[in-house]
């Protein structure tokens, strides 16, 4: 009787151990680390700068293929097999990463490219057809500035204001989308500070603002640029004050 208790107990284990490596890693990954950290509500890029660089991972074992989003790059490349849950993924200008699966982690292994990371399945995907990065943006936008925000100072006053996981703002006068700064040319152009775009029937301007806590101030810029350079912004006048409920 023993013994026909320790080999079903056994095989369970063993097949418990075999399921890591047969894990199939298709799809997308978010790094969820970077989000909990920016929802803390403080600096935003300093936050994904302490989590990243990648921010979202594409997986597609069946056409060998991958790519990754720091942001603003996305990086496509291919993605072969290692055996026990290890998978390679090699990029244009030789770009070597190693990527280990699981049910609930994918981990990218630390490397001269940058240092170990790991990422989750997003409790949310993007529509089909979205750009590469737009899982983690919506689960950022969400975590960082959803909520129910109020005027405090400013055009609008008293009025309530929504940032939509999707881009869309509501109750901001004279917005009806918005967009974070995560990386790139918009970093570049406001140097240390956090940015934003706002719009209105796809007519917009960069911001720059500071997230402390529960209060978010939204300032105009200012190009400290000649024409004929890339644009330097600074912070100018403040046009709101929000805080949340």
């Amino acid at each position: 009787m023993r013994h026909a208790l320790v080999l079903p107990l056994l095989a369970a284990l063993l097949s418990g151990c075999a399921s890591h490596s047969n894990v199939d890693p298709s799809g997308v990954w978010i790094n969820q680390k970077a989000i909990d950290t920016a929802a803390k509500g403080q600096g935003l890029r300093d936050a994904l700068s302490a989590s990243g660089p990648v921010l979202e991972w594409q997986l597609n074992t069946k056409a060998g293929q991958t790519s990754f989003s720091n942001g603003f790059e996305r990086v496509q490349g291919n993605l072969q097999p290692l055996g026990k849950g290890k998978w390679a993924a090699d990029f244009p200008g030789n770009l070597h990463q190693q990527l280990t699966a699981d049910d609930d982690e994918l981990t990218l292994t630390a490397s001269q490219a940058g240092p170990k990371q790991v990422f989750v399945k997003p409790k949310t995907s993007a529509e089909p057809g979205a750009p590469l990065g737009s899982s983690f943006e919506q689960a950022l936008y969400a975590a960082y500035l959803g909520g129910d925000w109020t005027i405090v100072e400013g055009p609008g006053q008293g009025g309530a204001v929504h940032f939509l996981a999707n881009g869309q703002l509501a109750g901001l006068p004279d917005a009806d989308r918005y967009a974070l700064c995560l990386a790139g040319d918009c970093a570049t152009m406001t140097g240390d500070a956090d940015s934003m775009w706002i719009e209105l029937n796809k007519h917009g301007a960069p911001y720059i603002f500071k997230r402390d806590g529960k209060q978010l101030e939204i300032f105009d810029v200012v190009n400290q640029a000649q024409a004929d350079e890339m644009p330097s912004f600074t912070q100018g006048t403040r046009r709101w004050l929000l805080k949340k409920q």
